[in-house]
């Protein structure tokens, strides 16, 4: 824990090889980066299969992160929705509670799952999702207690089309409260709440304020809040016209991090983590050199659950 009760600055450590046999030297590159804690992508490492360990692939994750000085969080499987169809439910908690022994067998401290999403329809079938996805978020949160994980429910912005319902930061904060358990918290996701507010308008920063004292996790890329809502055929052609999920280093976008440092207060132990899109990886370290600036002006609110 650093002195201003932060946990520190992380980043993704994408995969390379299928097999993972690279891996360990990807990891020697990212921890040579300055970072306190690596965010593992579970959900692109072949471990869970049909909401199954598979033993050979999860030993060669463990012997790639065994001995190092960095903590680890990770990233369960980006398709799991406690808002879908309810006779799907089971099958993404299975899924769920697979990759979550997966991070706790390797030491992560943070579980990261998206929050639900769903086509958009009448209030009231809007607020059956939130009902269900709160009793099995509860259910995960008694599963995290007993591995010692606290599972971090991730901001989304529902797509470009505004036919996708996701929740807005302040509703999530809300459904949170209402779970009111030690080992589920926020992942706050600052681009992705961008994003949204980019399509619907409101107060971004209210937004952001209004969760950031439930976030023990955030995750931290630059975007302009531009849905992507005209044809582009690269990346490239993307990242020119501002459009999108770029996941860009911090300061290439046009996020208010000043105000946003300033109007935030998050919970003791939090993560500060880069997702960064592969493509800029070039920018790794002036990223993380902006993320260590905006971590160490980071101000603690109050003790918080967990």
């Amino acid at each position: 824990m650093r002195p201003n009760g932060i946990r520190g600055t992380g980043i993704t450590a994408h995969k390379g090889a299928h097999d993972l046999s690279d891996y360990a030297r990807i990891l020697d590159q990212v921890e040579a980066l300055g970072v306190e804690t690596i965010e593992l992508p579970i959900f692109d490492m072949d471990i869970v299969v049909a909401a199954r360990l598979r033993r050979p692939q999860l030993e060669a994750l463990r012997r790639a992160c065994a001995g190092r000085r960095v903590g680890y969080t990770a990233h369960g499987p980006l398709a799991i929705n406690f808002f879908d169809e309810p006779f799907r439910l089971g099958r993404h908690f299975d899924v769920m509670k697979a990759a979550m022994d997966v991070a706790a067998e390797v030491g992560a401290v943070h579980y990261v799952v998206h929050s639900g999403m769903a086509p958009v329809r009448q209030l009231a079938g809007i607020d059956a999702l939130y009902a269900r996805q709160r009793d099995w978020l509860a259910r995960a949160g008694d599963i995290a207690a007993g591995l010692e994980l606290v599972v971090c429910v991730e901001t989304m912005f529902g797509g470009h089309d505004g036919k996708v319902y996701a929740s807005t930061p302040t509703r999530l904060a809300a459904e949170l409260a209402a779970i009111a358990h030690s080992h589920v918290a926020a992942t706050l996701d600052f681009s992705h709440s961008y994003l949204r507010h980019g399509f619907h308008g409101g107060d971004y920063l209210a937004e952001i304020r209004a969760l950031a004292p439930l976030a023990r996790h955030l995750h931290v890329h630059d975007s302009f809040g531009r849905p992507d809502d005209i044809w582009t055929s690269t990346t490239g052609e993307k990242l020119a016209f501002g459009h999108g999920d770029l996941h860009l280093p911090v300061g290439w976008g046009d996020i208010p991090w000043d105000a946003v440092m300033a109007e935030c207060a998050f919970p003791p132990g939090v993560v500060f983590n880069i997702e960064l899109q592969p493509r800029f990886w070039y920018a790794a370290r002036e990223c993380v050199d902006a993320t260590k600036a905006l971590a160490a002006r980071a101000r603690i609110s109050a003790p918080a659950v967990a």
